[in-house]
């Protein structure tokens, strides 16, 4: 490789002013806020994967040659109608920062909405493919709608005309009960409210204060594709799969489409339509019950006149009562005459079988049974006796063996609560010896501490000083004596040596003290006691 030649360094500017990074971020920052402000951007989401963990969305705005950093912060979020997709193109309004921590400016999104019909359209394409593939659309898990409901539920808004459609409908077919849940239908929070309705109503008790619907109908008036897109979000669609109410949508006019028309159990084409389909005419039903009615009655007329024909060709197929009769009463005129000789035979019949019997009856077969008796009397004597000795005998061997199995037990117990009494005994020994242990080693750190104490007070006791050769001086009073100025001429003073006390009186010709000093401190102040201190333990040492 070539050599190159070092470059000279750059000799600073002296004019030119110095910024610390932070200073240079905050600068750039209020620039491009101050520049742009408030900005509307159109261009495709890109990398967005869903909310953040702290609930803030994170993405980039695209076009064909450039990209911009987005962010959607949490509460924004929460309050938005059009939530953001990957691949959606979108127009976002927001303002223009930059991000100090990574050198990148970016848009903080405050609205967002889609660029046109066809974003809409293939958001809506999109969405429709992911709930059918749930299986959501099936046509198997649809409902049946009830031929003549008790009561109607309606999910629509309070003050539009879909609500006095639906009513007068209804007034002209077949009125029935009508329960109206106001919600939004179109704008911020309708899609949450539509939702709500619905499992509200799936929520009314049977036989409750507040009757059930028997069938839901969901309607709003015609409008744009986005004045309808509340219909198309996915908590709407997944409510009305869940009704378990037959659910009719009546979303816009014929030709608008929304997503929960293909999950409701039946779509009506308007909402005057679906209160067609929710009940029958009532003059049709009037009209059809009278020619029920009329054909019932011709049809028993003519069962009637058939089952009487047929009644009085049997009656003359019949043969006359007397002809019917005649010959069961010739049988029983036969038995009756039969009867007395049958009555008589069967007599001395009864009368041999009793003569026959009485003869085998005599006195030495009566004997014979008895002598029986007592046999098989003494015999079963004899085997119970035999069989009570043997149980006894039994007996007698389980009660002995019980008796050495539980003297065993007692030994074996006994010997069990000696071992254990020796244990115990064994412990309470090493208890005791550990106990006199622990007593004398608390005994020698308590006399070390009592020593080291005794150490201290000599040391920092005024005596140690005076063995080492001072004196303390006092006055008359007894208080010390800090400096010789406090010593007048003549005075009479105590002088203290670590051996005793000496009486001393000050130079006569000394100078008096050249001003008034202040009394001295008392003596306890002097020799007030050392604070005290906790001991250390005997085997870490001592200062002294």
């Amino acid at each position: 490789m070539p050599n190159r030649l070092p470059m000279p360094p750059a000799e600073p500017l002296p004019n030119t002013p110095e910024f610390t990074v932070s200073e240079l971020s905050q600068s750039l920052r209020r620039t491009v806020e101050d520049t742009y402000g408030h900005v509307r951007v159109r261009g495709e989401i890109s990398g967005f994967r869903g909310a953040h963990s702290s609930g803030h969305c994170y993405f980039a705005l695209k076009d064909e040659s450039a990209k911009i950093e987005a962010v959607i912060w949490k509460g924004v979020h929460s309050r938005m109608r059009f939530k953001p997709q990957e691949g959606l193109e979108v127009i976002a309004t927001g303002k223009l920062t930059t991000y100090p921590g990574s050198s990148k400016y970016q848009i903080v999104i405050e609205a967002l909405e889609p660029a046109g019909i066809g974003a809409l359209m293939a958001l809506m394409e999109e969405r429709k493919k992911k709930l059918a593939a749930e299986g959501l659309f099936d046509e198997a898990r649809k409902q049946l709608l009830p031929w003549l409901p008790e009561v109607i539920g309606v999910v629509t808004s309070p003050t539009g005309a879909v609500i006095r459609d639906i009513l007068h409908r209804l007034e002209d077919r077949f009125p029935r009960h009508v329960l109206v849940w106001p919600v939004k239908v179109q704008g911020e929070g309708s899609a949450e409210q539509v939702a709500a309705a619905i499992r509200g109503f799936n929520a009314i008790p049977a036989g409750g204060r507040i009757p059930r619907p028997d069938v839901l109908i969901v309607a709003r008036g015609g409008g744009s594709l986005e004045d309808l897109w509340s219909f198309n979000e996915e908590i709407v669609v997944r409510a009305a799969a869940e009704s378990m109410i037959p659910l009719i949508s009546a979303v816009g006019h014929e030709t608008d489409i929304t997503l929960i028309d293909f999950v409701a159990d039946k779509r009506a084409p308007t909402p005057t339509a679906a209160a067609e389909m929710a009940v029958p005419v009532r003059s049709e039903l009037f009209v059809e019950v009278a020619d029920l009615a009329r054909r019932t009655r011709a049809y028993w007329q003519r069962a009637h006149e058939s089952r009487r024909s047929e009644l009085r060709a049997a009656a003359r197929a019949l043969p006359a009562a007397p002809d019917l009769l005649a010959i069961p009463r010739q049988r029983l005129d036969s038995a009756g005459s039969a009867l007395p000789r049958g009555l008589k035979a069967n007599t001395h019949a009864h009368f041999r079988r009793f003569t026959a019997a009485s003869a085998k009856l005599t006195l030495r077969v009566l004997h014979g049974q008895i002598s029986q008796a007592d046999h098989r009397l003494t015999v079963c004597g004899e085997r119970l006796g035999l069989s009570a000795r043997s149980l006894l005998r039994q007996r007698r061997d389980r009660f002995a063996g019980l008796e050495l199995r539980l003297r065993a037990s007692k030994l074996s117990n006994a010997q069990a609560q000696r071992n254990a009494i020796l244990r115990q005994r064994e412990r309470t020994q090493r208890l005791s010896e550990r106990a006199g242990r622990a007593l004398a080693t608390l005994l020698q750190r308590l006399d070390a501490r009592v020593e080291n104490s005794g150490k201290l007070l000599s040391a920092l006791s005024y005596r140690g000083v005076l063995a080492r050769g001072f004196a303390l001086v006092r006055d008359d009073a007894g208080h010390p004596l800090h400096s010789a100025d406090a010593i007048g001429p003549g005075a009479r003073v105590e002088i203290e040596f670590a051996d005793g006390r000496v009486a001393a009186t000050a130079d006569a010709d000394r100078p008096a003290p050249a001003a008034k000093r202040a009394p001295p401190k008392p003596a306890a102040q002097e020799t007030r006691p050392a604070p005290k201190r906790v001991g250390k333990p005997v085997d870490q040492g001592s200062l002294f």
